[in-house]
Formats: structure tokens, C-alpha cells, sequence
């Protein structure tokens, strides 16, 4: 970068000493000796200078922006990747919380929806339990039967035995 700026400001001393001479020729027929010649030639030299230094600047400025512009993207580029890294993570466990809720709230939904059958089975129970005590209460009274009658039988046998 500093061949190319010496380069530049080399062109520049060439431009501004042809400018100036041309000046100078332009604006008096004659070799500079008197006072006022000499004036005219400072005058002439402060604006050739002036003139080339903003050249130099309006030259060098987009060059010297874009070098800036690089060396930023440079620092901040990395951070900027990770920074990306780090959102499609979180964007990813993001959207498996979103699933997991989802799910949820249609587990939910579907819950609420199945309470005729929650009733259904409740009623279902309600019969099996009485006809189960139906069951029980008729055994009951069979065992009763069976056992009054096995107790008749088993007595004689023992009275007899002895």
C-alpha cells in the first residue's frame, strides 16, 4: 500500500509543478522580477497546492475507506459467524420446545374430548362391580347351602365313627 501511495503523491508533485508552470505562463508574458509578479506567483503556487492536495484526498479517500471497510469486516466477521452459530442453535431448540408443546397441547385437546368415553367406562365399572357383588352374595348363599349341608353329612360321619 505505501509504493502505491508514493506512487500517487509522486504524480501529484508532477501534476502540481506542470499546473503551476502553466499558470504562471498563462497569467503573465514575462519571467517573475517585480513585486507584484512575484505575489502573483505565491498566489498561484497556494492555489496549484491547495488544488493538488484535494486531488490527492478525492483520489485516496475510496481507497483508504475500502482498506477501513476490510479491516472492519476482518475483526468483526468471526464474532458476527459465531453470533449466527449461536441463533440456529437456539432456533433449533426452539423449535423442538415449539413441538414438544404442540404435542402436548393436542394430547390435551384430545383428552378433553374423550371424557364420554372416560364415562362410558365409568358406568361399565359401575355394572361389573354390582353384578360382581351379585355374584359374591349368590356364591354366598350357595357356600351357606353347601356347607350346613356338608356340616349335617360330616357330623353323622363323626358321630358314627365313634
Amino acid at each position: 500500500m505505501t509504493n502505491k501511495i508514493r506512487k500517487e503523491q509522486e504524480s501529484a508533485d508532477t501534476a502540481r509543478s506542470q499546473l503551476h508552470g502553466a499558470l504562471i505562463r498563462l497569467l503573465s508574458g514575462k519571467p517573475p522580477c517585480t513585486m507584484e509578479d512575484q505575489e502573483m506567483q505565491l498566489k498561484v503556487r497556494r492555489v496549484t497546492d491547495k488544488f493538488t492536495e484535494s486531488m490527492y484526498v478525492l483520489a485516496n479517500e475510496p481507497s483508504v475507506a475500502l482498506y477501513r471497510l476490510q479491516e472492519h469486516v476482518r475483526r468483526s466477521l468471526p464474532e458476527l459467524v459465531q453470533h449466527k452459530t449461536d441463533m440456529q442453535s437456539w432456533e433449533e431448540q426452539s423449535q423442538g420446545a415449539i413441538y414438544t408443546v404442540e404435542y402436548a397441547c393436542s394430547a390435551v385437546r384430545s383428552m378433553t374430548n374423550s371424557s364420554m368415553y372416560f364415562k362410558s367406562i365409568d358406568g361399565l365399572l359401575r355394572q361389573a362391580i354390582s353384578l360382581k357383588e351379585q355374584i359374591n352374595s349368590s356364591q354366598g348363599r350357595r357356600k351357606r347351602t353347601t356347607d350346613s349341608g356338608m356340616l349335617k353329612e360330616g357330623g353323622e360321619k363323626h358321630s358314627s365313627g365313634m
